[in-house]
């Protein structure tokens, strides 16, 4: 963990984006993506510009060259953390749950230079589906949009999981999913945003 944090401060933000593309492009199409398509993806009009970032990614040891997958190959995610999709199954009425040889690879999905996780105590999320014990994914943010489901820290002190809106100008409201649990409001002073919920995992024993 700790040689993880310090390799992500080693990027800089151009190469923390590059990276991030090319999980988020493994995770949609199960290969690596070409340089043109990595910066037609950032917005850079030179793919010299693109290499110079994907070398210094190869460099820092988050990337290596692999002809056999499209010339970029991932390294911070070993095969352990791929699991087979073998089909779709229903909630309700019974379907057939049918082979279709896809891999989930989980690093890819919920992974990523800004992101950590947090274990919920609690139930004051359980209607958005959040439950006391599960792991949610968060991403580094200092800012929201309203209705996003963020981490806030108040007064400094009390960090909480909670949905948020701006009814006005410098009040924040953090809104808890359970119907037991009122909203509450806070001027923007009192509340600092540290990060936007973007992913969840639940375990059972």
């Amino acid at each position: 963990m700790k040689e993880n944090l310090v390799r992500t401060s080693m990027l800089t933000e151009r190469e923390k984006d590059t990276l991030s593309f090319i999980t988020s492009y493994y995770t949609k199409e199960r290969k690596a993506p070409l340089l043109t398509e990595i910066a037609q993806g950032l917005g850079i009009q030179s793919k010299g510009v693109v290499h110079r970032y994907v070398s210094a990614l190869e460099d820092k040891r988050y990337i290596v060259r692999n002809p056999k997958t499209r010339g970029i190959e991932l390294v911070d995610h070993p095969d352990i953390d791929v699991l087979p999709l073998l089909g779709r199954i229903a909630a309700g009425k019974p379907i057939e749950a049918i082979e279709d040889k896809s891999l989930i690879n989980f690093a890819h999905l919920l992974g990523g230079a800004n992101r950590y996780v947090l274990q919920v105590k609690g139930h004051s999320m359980i209607e958005e589906g959040i439950h006391n014990g599960d792991l949610v994914v968060i991403e580094h943010a200092s800012t929201a949009r309203s209705n996003q489901i963020i981490v806030a820290l108040v007064d400094g002190e009390d960090a909480t999981l909670k949905r948020i809106q701006f009814p006005k100008k410098n009040v924040v409201r953090l809104i808890p999913a359970n119907k037991t649990m009122q909203a509450k409001e806070y001027s923007t002073d009192r509340v600092a945003i540290q990060g936007v919920l973007v992913g969840q995992v639940r375990i059972y024993d």
